[in-house]
């Protein structure tokens, strides 16, 4: 950011080199003539003395220079100071019509397009986010929170003023109708409010919910606390907030898995296999060599038997002697 004055004595503000004008558009061209702009682009020397009688020898090469108005323009050098990489120097040189030489308007140290710039500027207590408060820590309201107001005057929730009203008690500063607006749409936007995935996934709603516990007063109406300790439980929800483990959930029909049969593990032995042996444990002695049986192959052969006369066949054997006497005639049947 960097200053500089006009004739009339304003001063105008200029963000960067690039930006000659206030609306940051580059100023239009003007006729001017051959000299006067002869004057102006050659006042580089000029401009860089400049630098050294106001900061030293702190000046870089030089980067060019471009015309603000018909008879100004700015030189622009490469700046050599510790802890401003990438900024520039920049010079504005003037020269009315007619005049032989330019003279210096001012001096700036503006930041270059790889300049490395602190963060925008942002007020102490704007910069408190949700979240960041801690154990031990004192974060006071502001003085004219629009949010609070006096205890004694009227909230415009029935449920808070009937009965501070009523006992003449109250608390010093209680929660504007503003103050709930906020608080209202903002729990209506947040995690527990009907625009959250879990409220889309799902047809119920807290407010036909068991668990689900309205607050007192305005707020009522739209936000309760949901009391289920499986799903919001202790957070503020909107009355159309949902969830899967709404009290009116039906169970899943049958037993087991809602989508495979039941299944008995009771009637699986379980058997343990034994541990895989190490490599470290020696490996089991082998048995001792013992002969092999002497298999059908390897036993010798029958002995032959040597040439024995066959034995004599029944052709071959004599007639056995009878008792009968040649001549004699075999007995006839005497009948």
């Amino acid at each position: 950011m960097w200053l500089r004055g006009d004739r009339s004595g304003t001063i105008k503000c200029v963000d960067s080199v690039t930006e000659s004008t206030e609306d940051g558009s580059a100023a239009p061209v003007t006729e001017r003539s051959a000299d006067l702009e002869a004057v102006l682009m050659g006042a580089v020397d000029l401009a860089r003395a400049a630098i050294v009688e106001h900061s030293g020898e702190t000046v870089g090469d030089y980067l060019g220079a471009t015309f603000d108005d018909s008879t100004a323009a700015t030189h622009r050098f490469l700046a050599n100071q510790t802890g401003y990489q990438g900024w520039q120097w920049a010079v504005v040189v003037a020269a009315h019509p007619g005049a032989d030489h330019a003279t210096i308007s001012e001096v700036v140290l503006v930041p270059g397009p790889t300049a490395l710039l602190a963060p925008t500027w942002v007020p102490w207590d704007e910069r408190v986010r949700p979240g960041d408060l801690g154990p031990g820590d004192l974060l006071a309201a502001p003085t004219e929170d629009p949010r609070l107001v006096p205890g004694f005057a009227a909230t415009g929730d029935p449920a808070i003023d009937d009965v501070a009203y009523e006992l003449g008690l109250g608390r010093r500063r209680l929660l504007s109708q503003l103050g709930r607006l906020d608080a209202a749409q903002r729990w209506h936007d947040g995690d527990f409010g009907p625009g959250s995935a879990m409220a889309r996934s799902t047809r119920r709603t807290c407010r036909d919910c068991g668990f689900y516990v309205p607050v007192s007063g305005a707020l009522g109406l739209m936000f309760g606390v949901c009391a289920n300790e499986l799903s919001a439980d202790g957070h503020v929800v909107d009355a159309e907030y949902g969830c899967g483990a709404h009290s009116d959930t039906p169970a899943p029909p049958g037993s087991g898995s809602p989508l495979y049969p039941p299944y008995d593990d009771g009637v699986v032995e379980v058997v343990e296999s034994p541990p895989p042996a190490t490599q470290d444990e020696p490996p089991a002695p082998a048995a001792e060599d013992e002969p092999p049986a002497p298999s059908a192959e390897d036993e010798p052969p029958a002995p032959i038997a040597e040439d024995e006369p066959p034995a004599p066949s029944a052709e071959d054997e004599p007639p056995a002697p009878s008792d009968q006497q040649p001549g004699d005639e075999p007995d006839q049947d005497p009948t």
